[in-house]
């Protein structure tokens, strides 16, 4: 017969037993993967030093273990001091024969690939843009053939039929466009790495969209004065922070609405990656818009290439933002709900000897 021990350390999930102080007692070899932390590290400490829940679970934990009853939070995102947060699951159910203590058992949602999402992301970008690449040359040099005749052709048509003409030309222009977007995953540059006042990207981002395509919108700053220099290009976190803008005045549309740009530390996050290597990414911006959101049917794979919520949309922005991210070894995610979409960017202190 198997043993209870056996099954607590088969369990394919991370599993935690926590007494009547709230201090681990005991955790499962998937507890151990989920901290990046062994169990004699963790064992005797309090349970909400070593797991950080981004939801008020402390008094529901309470309520659980004074009732007796089970406790089931979903999709909220738990991390820990060593790893960033992954959307996870959690179900709580008190210990049957050991009074006060609980058992917590974590399920990590598919979003948790986005731990690894600076390479997967940077992979999936390159083999489905390498091929566009290859085919962009040849397939601009027809397009712009048949964009010519078309328009020779609109000069010897009757005036009924000049509306195909210009759909054909219209259509080939949005094509070259469309190549023009994918050539320049090639041709983005290495980052230029320096020390940069994240708030001075902020607000140069935060001007121009207001004089262009943010007119209609109203943009909030939520500053932390005291933050720290970022480390990587100024001009390529532009490029990103004004995509990002651009992206939540489309969807707010032309009644416009609120853009909060928001920035803090936080000390302990940390990016751990598959291949056990990481680093510390304290420098969190946060892109907050009230718009209608982005599709639940989309959001897990939001910044993969050609994956769009806009109608007519090449999903290539996004991706582009990803792979300028990744390239700096930082981290991007999204969450949305209807009226509150957050885009997430957490990025490297510049070093103390270059500041």
């Amino acid at each position: 017969m198997t043993s209870d021990q056996e099954i607590w350390a088969s369990l394919p999930v991370p599993a935690f037993i926590i007494d009547g102080d709230d201090r681990i007692s005991d955790v499962n070899s998937s507890a151990e993967g989920f901290l990046n932390a062994s169990r004699k590290s963790v064992v005797g400490h309090p349970v909400w030093d070593q797991i950080a829940v981004d939801a008020p679970l402390e008094e529901a934990f309470l309520r659980a273990r004074e009732q007796g009853t089970p406790l089931f939070v979903n999709d909220v995102d738990v991390g820990s001091g060593n790893r960033a947060p992954l959307q996870c699951a959690l179900q709580i159910a008190p210990m049957v024969g050991h009074p006060g203590s609980m058992i917590m058992i974590i399920s990590p949602r598919e979003l948790a690939g986005r731990m690894t999402r600076g390479n997967t992301v940077k992979s999936a970008a390159q083999s489905a843009i390498g091929m566009a690449e290859m085919l962009a040359h040849e397939i601009k040099n027809p397009l712009a053939g048949i964009t010519g005749a078309a328009q020779l052709l609109s000069m010897n048509i009757a005036p009924q039929d000049l509306e195909l003409t210009d759909l054909i030309v219209e259509e080939s222009r949005r094509i070259v466009k469309l190549l023009e977007q994918v050539e320049q995953f090639g041709n983005l540059s290495r980052p230029d790495f320096k020390p940069v006042n994240i708030h001075d990207v902020l607000d140069r981002a935060r001007r121009s969209a207001l004089l262009g395509f943010g007119a209609d919108m109203t943009i909030i700053e939520d500053y932390d004065p005291s933050l720290p220099l970022a480390y990587g290009d100024p001009d390529q976190f532009l490029q990103v922070v004004l995509n990002l803008l651009k992206n939540a005045s489309e969807a707010a549309g032309a009644g416009g609405g609120t853009i909060r740009l928001r920035t803090y530390f936080e000390h302990s996050f940390r990016l751990r990656r598959s291949d056990g290597s990481g680093h510390s990414l304290p420098l969190q911006i946060e892109i907050i818009d009230d718009g209608p959101g982005v599709s639940e049917d989309i959001i897990s794979d939001i910044f993969d290439p050609f994956v769009s919520g806009k109608e007519n949309g090449t999903g290539l922005g996004l991706a582009l933002v990803s792979k300028i991210i990744s390239d700096h070894d930082g981290w991007i995610s999204a969450e949305s709900v209807p009226g509150r979409t957050v885009f997430k960017l957490s990025l490297r202190r510049a070093p103390r000897h270059e500041q």
